[in-house]
């Protein structure tokens, strides 16, 4: 079996509002984020802010325009109380080969969800979501994408100056999650370590310096 090629897409930091994941993305980072789009399907909508030649960051929240949903979104979106904070909430793993890369996920003990074909635009690709829009392991594990694009998000996106260095990923239990990456080339710039609370914690390297989320 040839092994896909994988690599960290992009960060998901989730608010009860965009406009407060874009205020608290901006006041950390010191970066003007970019209008994103809206997902009808699940009834939400981002902002997207480049971190690196081929990685982003995403805000993404509930749409209040949107049409009403008659499923869970992802990323948990729908158990944020009005109010909570924003937060790095979990992470996305470009893959050339999402159907073996979801394989070898359910093979290491971890189901990252069902394929599913999305659209916005011009842009078209595939991505895993959980029936019940869960985060799994505390966001640990990632979500799987394959884009269907000639072009990726972040080469439409204006050079932001900032530069993800490292993407830590802490949790009680990440021996699945070890062996999986290994499994798949071990992605740049992320880390596994195994603490009492799950986290997970960026760093990135600007023009004056190291800023962590």
């Amino acid at each position: 079996m040839t092994i896909p090629s994988c690599q960290l897409d992009h960060l998901v930091i989730t608010a009860p509002a965009l406009a407060d994941g874009i205020d608290y993305v901006e006041q950390r980072l010191g970066c003007r984020m970019q209008p994103g789009g809206k997902h009808p399907r699940l009834g939400t909508h981002n902002a997207l802010l480049r971190i690196g030649e081929d990685c982003y960051l995403e805000v993404i929240a509930i749409d209040p325009d949107a049409a009403p949903v008659t499923r869970p979104r992802w990323f948990q979106l729908d158990q944020l109380q009005p109010g909570s904070p924003p937060r790095l909430t979990t992470w996305v793993l470009r893959t050339s080969d999402i159907v073996t890369t979801r394989q070898t996920a359910i093979a290491s003990g971890l189901d990252p969800g069902l394929i599913e074909n999305m659209q916005r635009g011009d842009l078209s690709w595939q991505i895993t979501i959980p029936a019940d829009g869960r985060l799994l392991l505390h966001g640990c594990m990632p979500s799987l994408i394959q884009w269907h694009t000639p072009q990726l998000p972040p080469a439409r996106l204006p050079h932001s100056g900032l530069q993800l260095s490292q993407l830590e990923l802490q949790h009680p239990a990440p021996q699945h999650l070890q062996n999986w990456l290994n499994s798949i080339g071990h992605p740049q710039f992320v880390t596994t370590t195994e603490h009492p609370q799950p986290a997970l914690t960026a760093h990135f390297q600007t023009p004056t310096g190291t800023i962590t989320l």
